[in-house]
């Protein structure tokens, strides 16, 4: 929860005035419209909720939506109460009222999960230091004025010890929102002074050694439990969940005090603790609940990161794991969320992105901030799956945020300081487009939907509880229009009135409801605004066409870090070189569910052996799969929707990993903890051939003709292979007579099967050839065709390899006629000439499309979205939590030789500050060991423009990291000569 961003942009605030008490919004109006959600400034007088913002030529994106991969069914969107609640629980109705229509109000933010904040409180000597509404009041009563060294007075089970009336500022919001939250959990930021160390909920004067007393751990969950069942018989609420740590691995809590003694910070209720005093807590506080009224479970360890989350979790005793029933984790880190995620199946426990604020800008009006709220929604879904996602404080102080350091968490700003004299008009209510951007999630995905995969990582989407619709939200950041196609082939069922509405924020409107777009060939094209967020509303499809991993098709598993394949190796499995003809890389995944579910369980079996994968004794084996498979032999894959899978095992509860990173052939696999790093991630390339590409070739008459010993195959993966081919020939005397003649064959892949083959084979008496045509420009070096078009004396054509004679020097502009010589297959030539067309010189983007390695790539992100042409999106990061590269080497390998004259990367700027900004970068043609040898230049703005005079067909390019750094680009550019 602690302010941890910096933004350098001053401040503009947008008033909400307050609406007149007869105010309605007009009967032809959407309700969604800002305009008529009380408190919110209405969009301005030119924009029209019925009509578009014109549009101009836009950038163009395909989503592929794909129901076949769905997450657990979504709990809910929610807040946490502190210090929000504290601090305005006691403000006039007409100003409390308006901010709980804000967050919990149908045209508000719309949530349904809460979490109380079960303060500590400070000794009753100490002056008040906290932030406004930190000072979130204990629920005890101290029977004098102790001062935080006395420690040792309180008894749990001395009714005069207890203040249940504490605390009625949030206790207010609770009465006002409990009919329309659906999930409530306690939490604690600090035990109560005087089960401290320090005697101050702020933390210790060490924020870096444990502040819960380990003498008191039980007194802390009595505390907890207690407090929780009142708050339960009072309010006629229920606890789902207790969580008692906040944070609690960091080094962000701590107390200093001034030369009166008095503390002078920190701002805020923290207390540090340690893995081995987590599980002291978390253990206590299973232990009370077994005898108490609450059916409340306990959740933890509600950690900031991903990265100390793991720290934490994997610190715990098996008892203290045990004891835990919901994962909580904090996204102010978003480093392996993938890891996260992993833990949660794993441990078989649902998993909450329960805290998250952020500053992506301080201006009310800029879209800044709803965009970087909106591509955090998206990307902590993507990664986390969480079954949760909850906010810190969407209401805060403008006055604190601007000491602060002019942030803007929260997304809607009223003053902390306001009181019973005040009005909307002396105490204002203000909200940012975050408030406009988090409605476009959470009016329309909601509890029951379940997340799906998306090809895209600027879209999140979701079917409906009920199995028909799908609602998908995408941002588009850029500064120019953006023409979505929504491809909704992999639905059952897309019915003929298929529609998809849009719903737009963006700095012309907020969730502006535009026409229907009608859905063809299972397609739709909306074009979005520059600088919206938008929501599609699909009406018309249900459920998934297909599971997500196809029962009986053949499967390479192939590690992405390795480029090797999965094989089984002496009852183990190893890593091995890939070989497309070997069966015993290939393997079968089985679902033993309907194969929809991001938690499935699978049978994973070699399709060579028939032997199944599993874990005996934590070791990774290959074993006769005779018996049903135990959780010892199942399997759960996860995935970001890059391609890339972990699979983790049901019994060991740990994912498939290549020890030490390790890339050689023949190193064996094991099993280790989530880390989300490349030795853990593996492609599944479906292998089943789909059909062969029909052979083309020719003789002349009374040559019998030399067929292609394979053909190609095409993958299902989209890949091809070659498969050997047998021909069946029929009568020899079809060679004869010129004509066309169709050879059957019968193709086999790796595992055996057969597939049919064709050859079409051109018979004829080859008399000239066609001229053939090419580009250059001036100076250039033209690309001859390897072949030329013979033809025959009764029509037939053939492709004819030619030997072309010197190229001269291509000086000037016009047209250049090179002649050579063309053979055919009975050992006659023909003349033949290609036309050379010399233009100016012009520049273009080779890179579009072609392979991208890197000697690191953060899970969740791909090297394929350095070439996709869009300049805007975080498509490639380095991040690591710990260990970081120093430097990364990206290789571009182009289709063919061309002239390069540079290279341009487009960095992405991660964060206000800059982040993901190389500090140098340099650019040149990678030697036989990947290394880039070049000139080092320094990196000034987010793109990086490098020059190279080089002929070549691979480029490298090195960045640095600042200190301590990471790297994350949007695009990676090859500029190369061709002709205008």
């Amino acid at each position: 929860m602690l302010v941890r961003l910096s933004v350098l942009a001053a401040m503009t605030l947008a008033l909400i005035p307050s609406p007149p008490a007869a105010a309605s919004p007009p009967a032809a109006a959407s309700l969604l419209a800002a305009a008529s959600l009380p408190g919110a400034a209405a969009p301005p007088a030119a924009a029209s909720p019925a009509k578009a913002p014109p549009v101009t030529a836009a950038a163009s994106t395909t989503v592929t939506i794909d129901p076949s991969y769905q997450q657990a069914a979504f709990q809910g969107w929610g807040t946490s109460l502190a210090w929000l609640a504290e601090a305005t629980g006691d403000y006039p109705d007409e100003i409390r009222n308006r901010l709980v229509d804000l967050l919990f109000g149908a045209d508000g933010l719309n949530l349904n999960i809460a979490r109380f904040n079960i303060g500590g409180g400070n000794a009753p000597t100490v002056q008040d230091y906290l932030r406004p509404g930190g000072a979130v009041p204990g629920f005890w009563r101290a029977p004098q004025q102790y001062g935080p060294t006395e420690k040792d007075w309180w008894n749990p089970d001395d009714p005069g010890h207890w203040n249940f009336d504490a605390d009625p500022n949030q206790r207010w919001w609770v009465d006002q929102i409990k009919d329309t939250v659906t999930r409530w959990e306690a939490f604690s930021n600090s035990p109560p002074y005087f089960q401290t160390v320090s005697g101050y909920v702020s933390g210790g004067f060490d924020p870096k050694t444990d502040q819960i007393r380990t003498d008191k751990t039980v007194d802390f969950a009595k505390y907890l439990v207690r407090v929780a069942e009142h708050l339960e018989t009072a309010h006629d609420i229920e606890f789902d969940t207790i969580d008692p740590l906040n944070e609690p691995n960091t080094d962000y809590w701590r107390t200093t005090l001034g030369a009166d003694g008095q503390p002078t910070g920190g701002r805020q209720e923290g207390a540090h603790a340690g893995p081995a005093l987590q599980a002291q807590v978390i253990e206590a506080l299973k232990n009370e609940l077994r005898n108490a009224t609450t059916e409340a479970e306990v959740s933890a360890p509600d950690e900031t990161n991903p990265g100390i989350f793991l720290q934490d979790w994997y610190g715990y005793p098996a008892t203290a794991r045990n004891a835990v029933d919901q994962l909580n984790v904090h996204t102010y880190g978003t480093g392996q969320r993938t890891a996260a995620r992993d833990v949660a199946k794993a441990e078989r426990k649902p998993l909450w992105m329960s805290e998250v604020e952020g500053s992506w800008g301080n201006d009310f009006t800029s879209m800044n901030s709803g965009l970087g709220m909106a591509q955090r929604i998206i990307d902590d879904f993507r990664e986390l799956e969480p079954s949760a996602w909850v906010l810190w404080q969407p209401v805060e102080d403008l006055d604190n945020m601007i000491a602060e350091g002019n942030l803007q968490w929260g997304s809607i700003h009223v003053p902390f300081d306001c009181d019973k004299s005040d009005t909307l008009e002396t105490c204002p209510i203000k909200t940012n487009t975050k408030f406009d951007t988090i409605r476009n999630f959470t009016h329309f995905i909601r509890p029951g939907d379940r997340v799906v995969k998306v090809s895209d990582t600027a879209t999140l989407a979701a079917i409906k509880g009920n199995g028909t619709g799908v609602t998908a939200v995408h941002s588009n950041p850029t500064a120019q229009p953006r023409e979505v196609t929504l491809d909704l082939s992999k639905f059952r069922t897309v019915n003929r009135t298929a529609t998809v509405t849009p719903v737009v924020t963006s700095a012309s409107g907020k969730l502006v409801r535009q026409p229907a777009v009608r859905v063809r060939n299972k397609q739709a094209t909306i074009t979005v605004p520059a600088e919206s967020v938008t929501t599609f509303l699909v009406d018309g499809v249900t459920q998934a066409d297909a599971a997500h991993i196809s029962a009986g098709h053949p499967y390479r598993i192939q590690g992405l870090q390795s480029g090797r394949s999965l094989t089984p190796a002496g009852g183990r499995a190893a890593i091995r070189t890939t070989d497309t003809a070997s069966a015993e890389q290939l393997w079968t995944i089985r679902a033993l569910g309907n194969g929809l579910s991001s938690r499935e369980r699978y049978v994973v079996t070699n399709a060579g052996t028939g032997e199944r994968l599993a874990v005996r004794d934590d070791i990774v084996v290959t074993e006769s799969a005779t018996a049903s498979p135990d959780e010892g032999a199942q399997w759960i894959v996860s995935t970001t929707g890059d391609g890339t899978y972990t699979l983790i095992n049901v019994a060991a509860r740990r994912v498939l990993d290549v020890p030490g990173e390790a890339t050689t052939d023949g190193t064996l696999v094991g099993l280790w903890q989530p880390t989300a790093r490349g030795n853990q991630r593996w492609a599944l390339r479906d292998e089943s051939v789909i059909r062969t590409d029909t052979v083309s070739t020719y003789t002349v008459p009374g040559l019998e003709p030399q067929l292609p010993t394979t053909v190609t195959a095409r993958l299902k993966s989209g890949e091809s292979r070659a498969l050997p081919v047998t021909w069946r020939w029929e009568k020899p005397r079809q060679w004869h007579r010129p004509g066309t003649v169709t050879v059957k064959g019968i193709a086999t892949d790796a595992l055996g099967k057969r597939y049919k083959a064709t050859a079409k084979v051109v018979v004829d008496t080859f008399r000239r050839t066609e001229t053939a045509s090419a580009s250059a420009y001036a100076g250039g070096t033209p690309d001859l065709p390897a072949t030329v078009i013979g033809i025959g004396r009764y029509g037939g054509r053939a492709a004819l390899p030619v030997t072309w004679d010197p190229v001269p020097p291509l000086d000037r502009i016009g047209i250049v006629t090179v002649t050579g010589t063309a053979h055919v297959v009975d050992g006659s030539t023909l003349p033949a000439r290609v036309r050379i067309e010399v233009g100016e010189a012009a520049e273009e983007n080779a890179a579009l499309g072609a392979e991208v390695t890197a000697t690191y790539t953060e899970p969740g992100y791909s090297t394929a979205g350095l070439v996709n042409g869009d300049v805007t999106d975080k498509a490639w990061s380095n991040w690591k939590a710990s260990g970081r590269n120093p430097s990364e080497t990206l290789i571009v390998t182009l289709p063919e030789e061309r002239d390069v004259t540079q290279a341009i990367v487009h960095f992405f700027p991660d964060n206000s500050s800059g982040g993901g900004i190389a500090a140098s970068a340099r650019v040149g043609i990678p030697a036989a060991d990947g290394t880039c040898a070049g000139t080092d230049q320094p990196v000034v703005s987010d793109k990086s423009e490098m020059l190279l005079t080089a002929r070549t067909d691979r480029v490298c390019v090195t960045l640095t990291t600042t200190p301590d750094g990471y790297l994350t680009l949007a695009e990676l550019e090859v500029i190369t000569k061709t002709a205008a």
